[in-house]
């Protein structure tokens, strides 16, 4: 199956009241499949439903939590994390993510894209200092600064120091949902993270899915906005972390990071190499364009342009 450019609800659910109209909107910008963002209020579930009865989108995928938990308002993909020390949270995460998957199914959604807590520091962030370099020294990321490598290597350092009961209780959790996603046929696709305490970390993908034989329910979900961010901070090389999560691949999230390292931006309109992101497109991949509020109509129609560039370049378009 080639795949489909599907455009994210990030970039409009937050102006909308009804779901019906949300979703009108984006196939009137010749989009045939949508991702359900977390910022879904379950006061636009009934037009949602009642557009995907109709036929106007498909929906490719749903993201963690979707809809809102009760009582939040705004995108919360945070709200509960797998990794809290507390039980109660815990239980939560599990108990929201069920519902996500859920109305995945409900809607006819494919996969369920998740973010999968982080490590917490009381006071200092184990960062702050490399950042804090970087800021006085822009290009040390990329020039291979020794300074700047030794403060990466001391932060890392750190956070794998505090992290593993934070990574077993998140695993524990995935664990938890892994035969629930079975059953309603819903992959879930665990997503790279921009934050430098945020789990998993990026070395620890491969491990995490080799620990859930193929096949399985779960697999990799790559942020190429993140994976950008990610390498500006000399943490990854971009290519590289796509190349050791290959064969697990399920989807990507597609925006684009400006010079002033601002993400959800159009496609084509900053430092994303999406000519060696699209090179590890595949049939079957969900693509899904994921743009901030901000960004204009001609953005979204210039990044679907790049999309379908790529896609024809690479043999995959219909």
């Amino acid at each position: 199956m080639r795949p489909v450019p599907a455009l994210s609800t990030s970039w409009c659910s937050h102006r909308h009241k009804d779901g019906y109209e949300m979703l009108r909107e984006m196939a009137g910008l010749g989009f045939e499949r949508v991702e359900l963002s977390h910022g879904i209020r379950i006061t636009l579930v009934p037009g949602i439903l009642r557009a995907v009865e109709e036929g106007v989108v498909r929906i490719g995928s749903v993201h963690n939590f979707c809809p809102l938990p009760m009582g939040v308002h705004q995108a919360a993909p945070n709200y509960y994390q797998p990794s809290s020390g507390s039980e109660q949270e815990r239980d939560q995460w599990v108990r929201q993510t069920k519902k996500s998957i859920d109305f995945a199914a409900q809607v006819g959604a494919a996969a369920l894209v998740c973010h999968l807590g982080s490590v917490r520091f009381l006071w200092l962030q184990p960062e702050r200092h490399m950042e804090a370099y970087l800021g006085r020294h822009p290009g040390a990321a990329r020039s291979g600064d020794p300074a700047y490598r030794v403060l990466v290597e001391r932060a890392l350092r750190k956070l794998r120091d505090r992290m593993e009961p934070y990574w077993m209780r998140t695993q524990d959790c995935i664990a938890s949902v892994l035969d629930y996603a079975a059953d309603k046929n819903i992959a879930l696709g665990l997503e790279n993270r921009e934050a430098f305490t945020e789990l998993p970390l990026d070395a620890d993908f491969p491990a995490l899915l080799a620990s859930m034989p193929a096949p399985s329910p779960a697999g990799y979900w790559h942020d190429c906005g993140h994976g950008q961010l990610k390498e500006n901070m000399g943490l990854i090389n971009h290519r590289a972390q796509l190349e050791a999560n290959a064969a697990r691949q399920l989807g990507f999230h597609l925006h684009d990071v400006d010079a002033a390292g601002n993400d959800h931006q159009p496609l084509g309109s900053g430092t994303v190499d999406f000519g060696m992101v699209s090179s590890f497109w595949r049939p079957g991949h969900l693509l899904v364009i994921e743009l901030s509020p901000r960004a204009t109509i001609e953005g979204v129609l210039q990044s679907r342009a790049l999309v379908d560039k790529l896609l024809s370049s690479a043999g995959l378009a219909g």
